[in-house]
């Protein structure tokens, strides 16, 4: 049951919130007017009728005891002027022959079984007349009798007024309680969109405000924001040294190599230190990420237009409206070139294509090649890690960080690297997602 409603319950915070509010309201305002219209108003309707039904009693018992219908008139006219009531004798073509009562009538049901159970011969009550105005049809000794009297000698004046002041002060407080609720909930919307954009690589800039639980959540996240920032910045300016530290060395040893006479043995240990300088490389990249690049506005289809031609892969299809987006173009390019890279070594044929969708850019590179087991495609992710025995061992390989670094980039962007089997060419498909 739970399940099945939570299909229909609102799923933002501002929404359950106000369903939170309004849900109370509606039942007090819904309790209070059905006991209030059933209980009261029926009530007092009842008590003012029973009066009237005792007048009418009284005016009936003067016209059965007389003669005729003249004698009848004669003695209850005057008690019928004293009494504010219209009597007519013999009764009129407009009396009414049954029951009337209007549907949205809350008190003419009350009205009419009083008058019935208080005044004997009573025939028909209408109260839907113009003007407010019952009439009645009773039967006497000397004929039928017509009763006409105003319905505010019977019945509480005016019950809508009630109805209207009641809902429109709910809808005020309920609009009053809109504006105090938005005021309390937008410190957390603009605590949950800086976390998103921190998320994405992008420093917005936040101040903590509103209750004193959502300051101390939003000190948090700065406190935490700065660690991140602090800790990245450290680990760059660490790792930087250690580029300087390690590429010194290695550049003295392929400086030494080149004094020495070519043979197979100095050809093998330039290729030893030229794979030592790609590791290298590969691991810094990896490290340091796209920490220390900002985002800014950039054209998708260019960049991947560029890394295409430097890849001599093919840049076939463009799917959506072309668009600037919001990215940290050296890190997507490294991303991008990654993925071209690992398909070019595995693969004779890559193909990329864009596809510009709402609120995400996707970024799709396919091979030829032999692809990836899918028991095999999260491992693959994972940085460190090698598959050269579902691949192709001959044609070389790097230290396992391509792909991980590719994914570290998509997730700093708030978006994912998923790899599947390409339907158009048979090998890997790697789909790098990209907020925008």
């Amino acid at each position: 049951m739970m399940a099945f409603l939570k299909r229909f319950l609102p799923r933002g915070l501002y929404w359950r919130a106000a369903l939170i509010l309004i849900v109370p309201i509606v039942t007090i305002q819904l309790v209070v007017s059905t006991e209030f219209i059933q209980r009261h108003y029926e009530r007092v309707t009842q008590q003012l009728t029973s009066g009237v039904a005792l007048e009418l009693a009284f005016l009936m018992r003067e016209i059965d005891a007389a003669a005729t219908p003249e004698a009848a008139l004669a003695a209850a006219r005057p008690l019928a002027e004293a009494l504010q009531i219209t009597l007519t004798l013999p009764a009129g073509a407009d009396a009414p022959v049954e029951d009337r009562i209007g549907v949205l009538d809350l008190s003419g049901r009350a009205l009419v079984d009083t008058l019935r159970d208080g005044v004997p011969g009573l025939v028909a009550v209408d109260v839907t007349g113009e003007g407010r105005v019952v009439n009645l049809r009773l039967d006497s000794a000397v004929g039928p009798v017509q009763v006409q009297m105003e319905r505010r000698r019977m019945s509480a004046t005016n019950p809508h007024q009630l109805l209207v002041l009641m809902i429109f002060t709910s809808l005020l407080m309920t609009a009053v309680a809109f504006l105090f609720l938005r005021n309390q909930l937008r410190p957390i919307t603009r605590l949950a969109r800086a976390a998103e954009d921190f998320g994405k690589g992008r420093m917005a800039p936040y101040r903590p405000r509103g209750a004193l639980e959502v300051r101390a959540a939003g000190r948090a996240f700065l406190d935490m924001r700065e660690r991140i920032e602090r800790q990245i910045e450290q680990r760059t300016l660490m790792l930087s040294g250690v580029s300087h530290d390690l590429r010194t060395p290695l550049t003295r040893l392929r400086l030494g190599l080149a004094l020495l006479p070519e043979d197979p043995e100095v050809a093998a240990l330039q290729a030893d230190v030229a794979q030592m300088e790609r590791m290298v490389e590969e691991f810094l990249a990896f490290v340091r990420g796209d920490a220390m690049e900002g985002t800014e506005p950039t054209d998708a289809v260019a960049l991947v237009r560029a890394v295409a031609d430097r890849a001599g892969a093919v840049l076939t299809e463009i799917r959506g409206e072309p668009a600037p987006v919001e990215i940290r173009p050296q890190a997507v390019t490294r991303a991008v070139e990654n993925l071209v890279s690992n398909a070019r070594r595995y693969g004779s044929r890559v193909e990329i294509s864009l596809w510009f969708r709402e609120g995400s850019l996707w970024i799709t590179v396919e091979d030829d090649g032999p692809g990836i087991p899918p028991e095999k495609r999260d491992e693959a992710l994972r940085p460190f890690t090698r598959l050269d025995a579902s691949r192709d061992p001959n044609k070389g390989g790097g230290v396992g960080l391509g792909l991980s670094i590719a994914s570290d980039i998509a997730l700093s962007h708030g978006g994912t690297l998923r790899l599947g089997q390409s339907a158009r060419l048979g090998g890997l498909k790697a789909d790098l997602t990209l907020a925008r």
